[in-house]
């Protein structure tokens, strides 16, 4: 099988403000390996650093040292438009994804626009969001209300939808259950799996049971 993401001697230091301030180093000598089509889980306590590789994968933390190739490029010192042109390459799905649902659109034009941004015309941007809506069980009038409308779980499926809909190589989940009461988190586990089907998924858990079907486990310390 293929690498598609490796991560060799990663280290990330958070500089300290002011002097009195020392700087704190999240990650240190941090390598992994994920081949196409598999699952690796990443587990740690908090303040392990398990988040900030998740955040420096993403490239929202400065790399100090070491290197993030993703498809054989490197991708720990891209500038801000090189990453713009990443993003739909890597998409993330992280606690809480509220925030980052418009509350002034349809979940519809939520996960309409990056499609008819592409040129798709409205009816296949419809049917697309459709498709994914119906993936990750949600009701049928889904697309036709507003983020507010919805639970916890549920908005976290909208975000999973969102996360699928280019079919990117790389799905990165960062604590997308730990927020949820459990039957809540039956389902969006759930839909979490129809997303991974055949398709390449870094999850970073604090718990082992989150990872328990992945297909190799790296643990923080």
């Amino acid at each position: 099988m293929t690498e598609l993401l490796t991560v060799e001697n990663l280290d990330v230091t958070y500089r300290g403000k002011g002097w009195r301030k020392p700087a704190f180093h999240a990650l240190k000598d941090v390598s992994l390996t994920i081949a196409r089509g598999e699952t690796l889980g990443l587990v740690g306590e908090s303040g392990s650093g398990k988040t900030t590789l998740g955040r420096a994968v993403l490239g929202l933390v400065p790399v100090t040292k070491g290197s993030i190739r993703f498809e054989g490029q490197e991708i720990s010192r891209l500038s801000r438009r090189q990453r713009r042109g990443l993003s739909r390459d890597i998409q993330v799905v992280f606690q809480d994804p509220y925030s980052s649902l418009n509350p002034s659109m349809t979940v519809e034009a939520i996960l309409a626009e990056p499609i008819t941004a592409d040129g798709k015309s409205r009816t296949d941007a419809s049917k697309r969001v459709r498709e994914l809506l119906d993936r990750v069980n949600l009701p049928a009038d889904a697309g036709r209300r507003y983020p507010r409308e919805f639970s916890g779980g549920q908005r976290q499926r909208i975000a999973i939808a969102r996360a699928m809909l280019k079919n990117p190589p790389l799905l990165l989940l960062d604590e997308a259950t730990s927020a949820l009461d459990a039957q809540s988190e039956r389902m969006v586990q759930a839909a979490l799996e129809s997303a991974m089907k055949d398709r390449t998924t870094l999850v970073i858990a604090h718990r082992l049971a989150t990872v328990q079907q992945a297909d190799h486990i790296v643990v923080l310390d």
